[in-house]
């Protein structure tokens, strides 16, 4: 029987090739006649290191390349960091399937193991590149003093550690997946900082004429993490943010309903509106629009309106 091939086409990152390696070794497992080559692609956010995400402004910042990759045909597959990949998907292209998610917390890292938050010293200066995390970090704690960090998570690693800042927020599952929980000082509870949409899950991006893609990609497919970033994502499109925009969001399927938990803060921190909702997890996209249009009616949609017009606080 003639092998069949793909090919998966993937960042250069320590953990994009780690998620592209996952998503081949998985693949493989379940389809033992299939051949998975991976294609390296090089983004405009792999390219750009030295300015803040929020002030390149571009929404495809770690998917357009790739995106072009696979409308052109040179790639079958494009594994994301969900929470990279923006809700409007280009013409021609789908999300076909969602990995189960992994551990969506962010993680301090700080200079001793259990510090927290909590009693990191009055005025600490923290680091990262999220307007997300920085917005609620400030929120929880506004005596912090907040830097920009970026780069992939070795990086941002070695430069806390060359550095004299008090510690550094990454993502638990980069960390975790990259065999570097030995830096975690922390876990954050999500009641602190709310991840970003998406955070922890892995998004199967094809062409959507690509039927053999779309069937492997669906064998992989998680369906209560689907449904979970189905909410996240409709909500986020609803409140039109992006890498600009201080949202956080996360949904699970529970025994009793598919709950979804939002925030919207402002850049500085000084105000944010956070609503839950619980509804049926066979309409998540209707529930993420109706979360967002609550948290815009309580107040979020002058912090939006500033950040859209360019005068934020």
């Amino acid at each position: 029987m003639k092998k069949e091939k793909i090919i998966i086409g993937s960042r250069g990152s320590d953990l994009a090739l780690w998620q592209s390696n996952f998503v081949k070794r998985e693949l493989e497992k379940k389809h033992k006649n299939l051949s998975v080559e991976i294609k390296l692609v090089k983004t405009k956010g792999d390219k750009i290191l030295d300015t803040a995400l929020s002030k390149i402004g571009d929404k495809g910042l770690f998917t357009k390349e790739l995106e072009k990759a696979l409308l052109t045909g040179k790639v079958d597959l494009a594994v994301h960091s969900l929470k990279d990949l923006q809700t409007e998907i280009p013409k021609g292209l789908m999300l076909a399937s969602v990995t189960k998610r992994h551990n969506a917390e962010d993680v301090l890292i700080a200079r001793k193991k259990n510090v927290t938050i909590e009693n990191l010293p009055e005025g600490a200066v923290v680091a990262t590149g999220s307007l997300r995390r920085r917005a609620q970090l400030l929120h929880f704690r506004p005596d912090f003093k907040v830097v920009e960090l970026r780069g992939n998570v070795p990086t941002r690693i070695k430069k806390f550690l060359e550095s004299d800042w008090d510690a550094i927020i990454l993502a638990r599952a980069g960390i975790e997946r990259l065999k570097l929980k030995k830096f975690i000082s922390s876990i954050i509870p999500k009641d602190v900082i709310l991840p970003a949409v998406g955070q922890g899950a892995l998004g199967i991006e094809i062409n959507a004429k690509n039927k053999f893609a779309f069937e492997l990609a669906q064998s992989l497919n998680d369906e209560n993490t689907y449904r979970s970033v189905l909410a996240e994502r409709a909500l986020l499109k609803a409140l039109e943010g992006g890498c600009q925009v201080p949202i956080g969001a996360y949904a699970e399927v529970k025994s009793n309903g598919l709950y979804l938990d939002a925030v919207v803060a402002s850049v500085d921190g000084s105000i944010s509106f956070r609503k839950k909702i619980r509804g049926s997890k066979l309409k998540p996209e209707r529930m993420g629009r109706k979360l967002a249009g609550d948290l815009k009616r309580a107040g979020a949609k002058i912090i939006l309106e500033e950040i859209y017009n360019g005068t934020a606080r």
